[in-house]
């Protein structure tokens, strides 16, 4: 089966990311795809270069910074594909990437998938924002196989297996429409960052499956929107763990959500201690705007109670504390986590 995709690509004043990959994605060797801009009010001339370049493509404007999930949605209505690709406008694919990517569907059946991700300047590594597929830990910190934290792992063919994954990277998020659809889309609430775990997260609750791609390969520049060393970027990273965790943990969530407050203010320690009081500060008024949107994020996790029950996924959470393993037990690979029902 060929399936149509639509690849979606969101921006905003990111000219100079067009330039650099759009020709690389608009090469795909697939003769069944399409590509949106979606235009978050750009002030960089964006718009035009793009019709004037590549006049094939489709320009969805809007007249406001949606940010990624709400660009996202709305471009959503302009696509025409019965696969959904969100692609980031820093992101370069191999010619091939598309027809592996349906390939695996196929072979898979799968409702959402993810290729393989690697770093655009060091392309012998794993790429941060996804690497080979993303997993969480039982208090719901993030990891990948081939990242852990910030140690990057190079590419030596340890996760060619097509494999189950808990969470597929919002840099190359491919989903089916209809699901994409039917769950609403993206949490508008979390703006940028973690709202394609938050997505994953619901999907496993409905019974879907998510997997990982390995001859699907594109490659991140990473950091096109937030730079990693952003406070900003600190303050969605733990806002919206917040927000994903209340949400989707089915039991013990004031204890966890108690114990995963003590550790971010370690965490603002840590940053203090660093020099860094930007990040600490970022984090406190994560917390502040957590607690302003309690109510809302309880409405979601109610609307969430009576779908699919985590044994469903299980073996897709690990379950230790992924800190300790990485900064006590100095574990740098996803091989090393021995305990972990996926690792095989």
């Amino acid at each position: 089966m060929k399936r149509s995709f639509s690849i979606i690509i969101v921006t905003w004043n990111g000219l100079h990311h067009l330039k650099n990959y759009l020709s690389s994605v608009v090469a795909t060797n697939y003769s069944n795809f399409e590509i949106i801009i979606a235009d978050n009010s750009s002030t960089d001339g964006s718009v035009e270069w793009v019709q004037k370049h590549y006049p094939n493509c489709i320009i969805a404007s809007f007249d406001k910074n949606f940010g990624y999930a709400g660009g996202n949605n709305r471009a959503v209505q302009f696509a025409t594909g019965e696969v959904i690709i969100f692609l980031n406008n820093d992101v370069k694919p191999d010619s091939d990437w598309l027809q592996h990517l349906n390939d695996s569907m196929n072979e898979t059946q799968t409702d959402i998938i993810q290729p393989k991700i690697k770093s655009l300047n060091n392309p012998e590594y794993f790429e941060y924002a996804g690497a080979a597929g993303g997993f969480i830990d039982w208090l719901g910190y993030p990891f990948c196989k081939g990242r852990l934290f910030e140690h990057l792992e190079m590419d030596l063919g340890q996760y060619d297996q097509s494999d189950k994954i808990f969470w597929a990277s919002g840099a190359a998020f491919t989903i089916k429409r209809e699901l994409f659809l039917e769950m609403g889309g993206f949490d508008e609430k979390f703006q940028f960052h973690m709202e394609e775990i938050d997505l994953s997260w619901r999907a496993h609750r409905l019974g879907k499956s998510i997997y990982y791609s390995p001859k699907s390969v594109v490659y991140h520049l990473g950091a096109g929107s937030l730079s990693e060393s952003s406070a900003l970027k600190t303050y969605y990273n733990y806002r919206n763990s917040l927000f994903m965790l209340t949400k989707n943990i089915e039991k013990y969530l004031l204890l966890k959500i108690i114990f995963r407050l003590t550790l971010d203010g370690f965490a603002g320690i840590r940053f203090l201690f660093k020099g860094l009081p930007k990040h600490t500060v970022a984090i406190l008024k994560a917390h502040f705007s957590y607690y302003s949107n309690l109510k809302d994020v309880l409405k979601s996790r109610k609307s969430l109670k009576k779908i699919q029950s985590m044994s469903q996924y299980r073996d897709l959470i690990y379950p230790k504390l992924i800190l300790m393993d990485y900064f006590i037990k100095q574990k740098k690979t996803f091989n090393e986590l021995i305990n972990f029902p996926n690792n095989r």
